[in-house]
């Protein structure tokens, strides 16, 4: 373990002398690709290869970034990913369920916040179910819609709308028992 920086010297200083030591110790003789030029791609925003790295080698390992977001931010996050997801549930209580799930989350969270106060709120079960239930009159109506497309392209209903006689018709059975 390094020893701590004195109070008197800055940052960039004891950072720059704790690597030279390292350098003369030959900590770093045997890293692989020594030698060569760092991959560093253009397109860096403001010169942050910093940054790029990380996105790189979250990319290469499989890891969404937002598992490197803090707690708050990610929940922040999936507070708005289930308002917009809210439609794709099969059921209302599938919907007060994760509502409930995400609360609890937050709710851990609040307990003992780590890092900076980011105010993050509850999620509203019925807002979401609202939410839902126009998600599903939305994806009915559009069914139906497609339904009558279905219809008139198959030749079941002409253009303009009025349905073709389908021969002649017959009394039902409680016409028929009511004139007897």
């Amino acid at each position: 373990m390094t020893e701590r920086k004195p109070p008197q010297m800055k940052f960039k200083t004891w950072i720059d002398q704790q690597v030279a030591e390292a350098e003369r110790r030959g900590v770093f003789d045997d890293l692989p690709g020594k030698g060569k030029p760092l991959n560093l791609k253009p397109g860096a925003v403001d010169g942050d290869y910093g940054a790029q790295w990380a996105r790189d080698y979250a990319r290469r390992e499989g890891v969404s970034v937002d598992e490197m977001l803090p707690t708050p931010l990610r929940l922040r996050r999936e507070i708005e990913r289930l308002a917009e997801t809210a439609g794709e549930f099969r059921s209302e209580a599938e919907v007060r369920e994760a509502a409930a799930d995400l609360n609890r989350r937050i709710v851990e969270w609040r307990r003992i916040p780590v890092g900076p106060p980011v105010h993050v709120r509850l999620v509203n079960a019925d807002d979401l179910v609202a939410r839902w239930r126009a998600a599903r009159k939305a994806r009915a109506a559009a069914g139906r819609a497609e339904r009558a497309a279905a219809a008139t392209s198959a030749g079941d209903t002409p253009p303009d709308g009025r349905r073709r006689p389908r021969g002649p018709r017959r009394p039902r059975l409680w016409g028929r028992l009511c004139r007897r």
